[in-house]
């Protein structure tokens, strides 16, 4: 009797402690498959950020580089329009200047 005693207590112990550490697999897998799905989540939120703030870099850049050829454009556009205006109207280069003398006593002089 002392034996099936003994084994009987022994089987107990064991169930229990079966049990106790199915409890524990259970309740650690989805903890553990929570665990890696918010460490993925983190470096993928990680990896976005890095890359958003590269393209807005990129961005700025590729504005003040517009910004710049903008200048330039308008710049080389007008010098141009300027030179094409002149090329086609009929003015005559300056040899000289000479000026108008108004004497006192005419109109223009009065104001």
């Amino acid at each position: 009797m002392s034996h099936a005693l003994i084994l009987n207590l022994g089987i107990r112990n064991f169930s229990s402690l079966a049990l106790k550490l199915f409890w524990v697999v259970l309740f650690s897998i989805p903890i553990a498959a929570l665990l890696i799905f918010y460490i993925l989540q983190v470096n993928f939120l990680t990896e976005e950020i890095y890359f958003l703030q590269s393209y807005e870099k990129k961005v700025n850049q590729l504005s003040g580089e517009n910004e710049t050829l903008k200048v330039n454009f308008s710049k080389l556009n007008s010098l141009t329009r300027i030179e094409n205006y002149l090329s086609n109207q009929s003015f005559e280069k300056v040899s000289g200047v000479k000026y108008i003398r108004i004497l006192e006593s005419s109109v223009a002089a009065s104001r």
